[in-house]
């Protein structure tokens, strides 16, 4: 038996780097426009390199850190981030793109703090679970307090506005405690009740309605030129490529037609470049993570580690949620939203993120081997 889940780690490596080719293909002609005129072809590629590295070193950080330290940290660093969540709100402090203020810039890389609350409410939600086993059938001791976490969470993202990293938050949270044993009834009820939030937070919002309406009939007159802008364009992408893609580099919808295509709509390029083979491929790979997450998580369950089989299957719901919502965005299967392609779209803090999360769960994929073997952690 080996120490570690090779194949999961080759896996990983090949979206980042699969991803980083991907994301100098989809922004090499965006110095040609007014806004990027200052910018090298390769100024996306060799940030993304940047991050790509940071993330690793961050990764094998994590790795080293046991899986019992983790659990005794969860509590702390969900508040450190609630706190960077309310800072990104302040003026001066946090910075705005497109209209939405969802980063705090360090100079040398924009922090995202919604990317961190994706990872520290995996652990944050396996260890509420583990503490609170007993009361988890209980309204007022077990599933009201994690409600109002989630709940002043979801506050400060709307008011970012960042509706996508609220609803993964929310799918990480109510994933995790039905996992851990939730009431059945409660947990319906809850849900509805959310689906009726997220209802009543489109209806009420004027431009969030205009994009449902978009999404419904993208290629109307009314909407095509205006909010289903990207997704007919997404959508023009994927017919282009066909089966097997018009090849690596000649996409043209990346050129100024597809607006963020290195970040949200990074498989579009991939289907216009290498069509439904490569799509195909991409969707393989984060499939195989998302399994392979939910094996490990069991086999630590099997082994009487409940806070780590907990984390694990977050982990593997946060990949598996957020990568459905921006594949379903990019096919127009979903309303058009910001979030990115996990360890694939352009941007430092997410594929960090997402690398700490992978390292977590190869730790607990080691530690589950050393038990198996007889050791100890």
């Amino acid at each position: 038996m080996m120490t570690y889940d090779e194949p999961l780690v080759w896996v990983t490596l090949i979206l980042m780097l699969f991803g980083m080719v991907m994301v100098y293909s989809a922004s090499i002609a965006l110095p040609d426009s007014p806004k990027y005129a200052n910018y090298k072809n390769t100024h996306f590629l060799i940030r993304q390199g940047l991050f790509v590295l940071l993330s690793v070193m961050a990764a094998a950080f994590a790795f080293r850190v046991r899986i019992e330290t983790w659990q005794k940290v969860a509590p702390y660093l969900f508040v450190a981030t609630l706190i960077l969540l309310v800072m990104v709100l302040i003026p001066f402090i946090g910075k705005g793109v497109n209209g939405a203020k969802r980063w705090i810039s360090l100079k040398v890389i924009n922090l995202q703090p919604s990317e961190l609350m994706k990872l520290f409410m995996v652990l944050y939600a396996a260890d509420y679970t583990v503490r609170k086993q007993q009361y988890m059938h209980k309204l007022t001791k077990g599933f009201l307090p994690m409600l109002a976490a989630v709940g002043l969470v979801g506050l400060l993202l709307l008011l970012e506005p960042d509706l996508g990293a609220f609803g993964v938050i929310v799918c990480i949270a109510m994933g995790i405690l039905f996992l851990g044993g939730i009431n059945g009834v409660w947990f319906g009820g809850i849900a509805a009740t959310l689906v009726g939030i997220f209802t009543m937070v489109i209806l009420l919002s004027p431009w969030r309605r205009e994009r449902i309406f978009a999404y419904l009939s993208p290629f109307d007159d009314d909407h095509a030129l205006g909010k289903a802008y990207q997704l007919t364009h997404s959508l023009i992408a994927f017919g282009r490529g066909e089966l097997f893609g018009v090849g690596l580099g000649a996409s043209v919808e990346k050129l100024h037609y597809l607006p963020e295509a290195h970040t949200d709509f990074l498989l579009a390029v991939i289907g216009e470049e290498l069509g439904f083979v490569g799509v195909l491929t991409v969707i393989l790979l984060f499939y195989f993570l998302v399994k392979r997450a939910f094996e490990i998580g069991r086999q630590a369950i099997a082994l009487d580690q409940t806070f780590a089989g907990l984390t694990a299957k977050g982990i593997g719901l946060w990949i598996g949620v957020q990568t459905f919502i921006n594949m379903g965005v990019n096919l127009g299967l979903l309303p058009t939203k910001g979030l990115t392609l996990p360890l694939m779209s352009y941007g430092g803090s997410g594929v960090m993120i997402n690398c700490v999360g992978l390292a977590i769960l190869l730790r607990i994929d080691y530690e589950n081997r050393v038990m198996m073997r007889g050791g100890r952690t």
